[in-house]
């Protein structure tokens, strides 16, 4: 593992670039650690597990310091290589949204979901066979519910318009959010002078414009002073970031609606729309991408957006 593929931040937080599907820099796992006392805050694929156990090495962390492994939702960037994980960390409980945690102690209906939209190849390729949980190391989180970390508590906020198997969690002592895909994506490869660009994630299958905006403006109103995303890291200057995903929530639904009704064309001028979109947002933001630059690197943001985009206006 490169230097480049674990950031320390002042607040005892490192984010572990996962190596998700081949890629740098576009999932991570955070490690906490306080008192002797480790958690991880999503884990990426099967085969982000190598990473991860070598970078608990290099931080000098015991397999068995690790207390937690919170999934902030199950879909597998986030949650797939939870059972191989757990495996290998023998003192950890795995903590989970309550509707997350049957796909976690029997994830077969996980992966045939995930199966489905895939297929074998890509399953094969970047995910594996999902492992496991035993249900008495499953620890089932509730809206508001604490949890000790050393001297840290770590408070669970239900947050869906992402998935509707989804929490955040704050960390009361550093004032700081850890927000899954809730607070949308900010890849650091886009930090321009004025900072970080952020993105709402509108994947499927549960995305929901209201309940993503009200998620949204409570993590805002908790005023943190740090937010980490899962793609990826810390980002600061929240009210300014809250405000972008709000106008981009939008964004996304006025492009929805506005190829409602275009039958076997919709999920092509969709993803059409939001390319501009993104492009257009990022040559706001002071990033130089040519359209083709941002099609290539944004890709996977936009395909996915796009079937997220579909299953809302069916479910409509």
């Amino acid at each position: 593992m490169s230097e480049q593929s674990m950031i320390d931040y002042p607040t005892g937080i490192t984010a572990i670039d996962t190596g998700f599907a081949g890629t740098r820099m576009l999932a991570a796992s955070h490690l906490l650690l306080d008192n002797d006392e480790a958690a991880l805050v999503d884990v990426g694929s099967n085969f982000s597990v190598p990473a991860i156990l070598r970078a608990l090495e290099r931080k000098g962390v015991e397999r068995a310091r690790v207390r937690y492994v919170c999934v902030t939702h199950v879909h597998l960037d986030h949650a797939g290589g939870a059972g191989e994980l757990m495996r290998q960390l023998p003192e950890a409980t795995l903590v989970v949204h309550p509707r997350g945690a049957r796909h976690m102690i029997d994830p077969s209906a996980l992966y045939q979901g995930a199966l489905q939209v895939y297929g074998e190849e890509i399953m094969a390729r970047h995910y594996g066979r999902l492992v496991p949980v035993a249900e008495d190391r499953v620890r089932v989180v509730e809206e508001g519910d604490r949890l000790p970390l050393g001297e840290r508590t770590l408070r669970f906020l239900d947050t869906p318009g992402h998935a509707n198997h989804h929490y955040c969690i704050f960390d009361e002592a550093e004032r700081v959010v850890f927000s899954g895909d809730t607070f949308g994506v900010s890849y650091r490869s886009l930090d321009t002078a004025r900072g970080a660009v952020i993105f709402p994630a509108t994947s499927p299958v549960h995305f929901d414009p209201e309940a993503a905006h009200q998620s949204v403006e409570r993590l805002r109103t908790l005023e943190p002073q740090a937010i980490y995303l899962t793609h990826f890291g810390e980002v600061r200057d929240i009210p300014r970031l809250a405000e972008d995903l709000h106008q981009g929530i939008d964004a996304h639904v006025e492009i929805a609606l506005r190829h409602a009704d275009a039958g076997e064309a919709r999920g092509r001028r969709i993803a059409d729309d939001l390319l501009d979109w993104f492009h257009h947002r990022l040559q706001e933001h002071g990033c130089g991408l040519d359209k083709a630059r941002v099609r290539e690197r944004m890709a996977l943001d936009i395909e996915l957006n796009t079937q997220g985009l579909q299953v809302w206006l069916q479910r409509r």
